[in-house]
């Protein structure tokens, strides 16, 4: 695990936590102080990238996109063999599997993915997306890996911009919504503590509703009553644009997320 900020820990710690959990898992993390504390709080060997990536089989580079590159350079040091027993997955937004490809050697698989953060209470949603050298073997190791820190999908790298400005931004959405509606409260004279209470449990609770495998559009038909609260409310949200704004946010991540993709080729 090349990084130890948050994506990172909480990684390491669903792995240590997993039913099955990883017993040979090293950490390499450049800041000091927050190599003890990895240290200390998981029992982890923490060290440099370079010894962290040396006999490897599955390298993870969890670090932020503008240090990948150095990040890369210093794997690159590494004894790596482009084996099919070794395998870099990439958890940074925006950078192709093609970036890593050029710089490693020949055939090396490299695997596309984009987490979330609710990873960090074992309820993330991640999205692989294998590069050209990818076996299934490998995905399905890579699945089991992250499932331990929540759900697992893939999708052609192609799809990867549509994922990140939905799963990959989509729990600042959430966040906003939920700000929203705690302040709302607030202004009808609720108290903050009591508010948040309404609206965080609210939130699971309809989540959960959604997991069952209704549709978003019946569940709320089923809560919509002619000419009742919701109506009124709902009608204020249409008449305010929600709708657009959503689209016209998701395609806005999307078309970034794009754009940094083409910066780092």
């Amino acid at each position: 695990m090349i990084g130890g900020g948050r994506i990172g820990e909480a990684l390491v710690s669903g792995l240590l936590a997993a039913r099955h959990p990883v017993k040979d898992l090293v950490v390499g993390e450049r800041a000091e102080e927050r190599a003890r504390e990895l240290a200390d709080r998981y029992g982890v060997r923490v060290t440099d990238t370079v010894d962290a990536v040396d006999g490897a089989h599955v390298i993870v580079v969890a670090v932020k996109p503008a240090d990948v590159e150095a990040t890369v350079a210093q794997i690159s040091q590494a004894d790596l063999d482009g084996s099919t027993e070794q395998l870099l997955v990439s958890l940074a937004a925006g950078i192709p599997t093609s970036f890593y490809e050029k710089r490693l050697p020949a055939g090396f698989p490299v695997v596309r993915v984009m987490p979330n953060t609710p990873m960090l209470v074992g309820e993330g949603m991640s999205v692989l997306a294998p590069g050209r050298h990818v076996q299934s073997g490998q995905l399905d190791l890579i699945e089991g890996i992250l499932s331990s820190v929540g759900r697992v999908a893939t999708v052609p790298e192609s799809q990867i911009d549509a994922v990140t400005a939905v799963s990959g931004s989509g729990p600042a959405y959430v966040f906003l919504v939920a700000e929203a509606m705690i302040d709302a409260a607030v202004a009808l004279g609720l108290g903050r503590p009591v508010a948040r209470e309404l609206v965080v449990q609210t939130l699971c609770g309809s989540a959960a509703m959604l997991g069952e495998g209704d549709s978003a559009t019946e569940l709320r038909a089923a809560v919509t009553s002619p000419g009742g609260t919701t109506a009124a409310a709902l009608r204020e949200l249409e008449a305010g644009g929600l709708r657009t704004a959503f689209y016209d946010a998701v395609d806005a991540a999307a078309r970034r997320s794009a754009e940094l993709g083409g910066k780092a080729e």
